[in-house]
């Protein structure tokens, strides 16, 4: 069985996959918390469920582990900024900015979005340098027609909408 492929190569390869953005965000006693992630996927509609991709060495994951309650921000195409912020290693990311508890889970919901999703936890599966998150989705909401941000070859991009549905008929 051959090795895996360096680095480079692994990054090369899925920074191809056109992603969302996103900031996870939880809280505790000690304030508001969270990081950039573009590793979101929906896993069930049946619970509604989620799943995020979070680094070990993160210290939102940890009080994610602790609280069991997550908050996803899907970012739209204007929060650049928030989400090189969130990419950061400052310890002042809430400080400059505003925030409303979600009306279920009370955990931060940030603007500009273009949905949100508030989760309990409830399972996460360490592998290699990450841990995936596994969110029950119990409170969420859209922010009309905005379009999202979108992250490819490690860059921001803006998707174009072309229209209802191309699908061409035989």
């Amino acid at each position: 069985m051959p090795d895996s492929v360096d680095r480079q190569t692994f990054r090369s390869v899925m920074g191809s996959f056109v992603s969302g953005v996103s900031v996870v965000t939880t809280l505790d006693s000690e304030g508001p918390k969270g990081f950039t992630c573009s590793a979101v996927c929906s896993v069930s509609a049946t619970p509604p469920t989620l799943l995020s991709g979070v680094s070990n060495r993160s210290g939102t994951l940890r009080t994610i582990l602790e609280t069991r309650r997550f908050a996803v921000n899907f970012l739209s195409e204007q929060g650049e900024s928030i989400s090189n912020l969130f990419a950061s290693d400052s310890r002042t990311k809430f400080a400059a900015l505003g925030w409303e508890p979600g009306k279920v889970t009370g955990m931060p919901l940030l603007e500009p979005k273009v949905a949100h999703a508030e989760c309990l936890l409830t399972q996460s599966v360490t592998s290699g340098d990450h841990t995936l998150i596994v969110g029950r989705i119990v409170g969420g909401g859209i922010e009309g027609e905005r379009r999202p941000l979108a992250f490819w070859r490690g860059d921001y991009g803006q998707l174009l909408r072309l229209g209802p549905s191309h699908t061409e008929e035989s």
